[in-house]
């Protein structure tokens, strides 16, 4: 049996999807690569909480790669279906956890938050 907690990526293409901008589309010809780690926390009465991981800095690649897997974001307005858009009043989409180098001074920097919704 597998892990339902497991780690899976995703690693689609994306680029703009000039007329439709801001929207990115995954594009395998043409698109930049891109790859996205996630795994399911839990399941809640909305839907499933997730813990995503990009492991490519694209424009919108965590709202694109979770629509295209069929797990849109519930209130996003730009790439999920107009129900699952309409079941928050703001995209339930938040940073845990960031990490990266201080560009000047090359040091680490952490910054942790949890998120406000259950």
């Amino acid at each position: 049996t597998q892990n339902p907690q497991a780690w899976h990526t995703m690693d689609w293409p994306l680029i703009v999807d000039w007329p439709q901008r801001p929207r990115q589309k995954v594009d395998h010809s043409h698109g930049k690569p891109s790859q996205t780690r996630w795994r399911a926390v839990r399941t809640h009465p909305l839907g499933h909480l997730l813990d995503v991981q990009p492991l490519t800095g694209r424009t919108h690649q965590i709202r694109v790669h979770l629509a295209t897997a069929g797990l849109p974001i519930l209130g996003d307005t730009l790439y999920a279906p107009a129900d699952v858009a309409a079941r928050s009043p703001r995209l339930l989409l938040h940073a845990q956890g960031l990490r990266f180098v201080h560009p000047l001074l090359g040091t680490e920097c952490h910054f942790a938050c949890d998120p406000e919704f259950p």
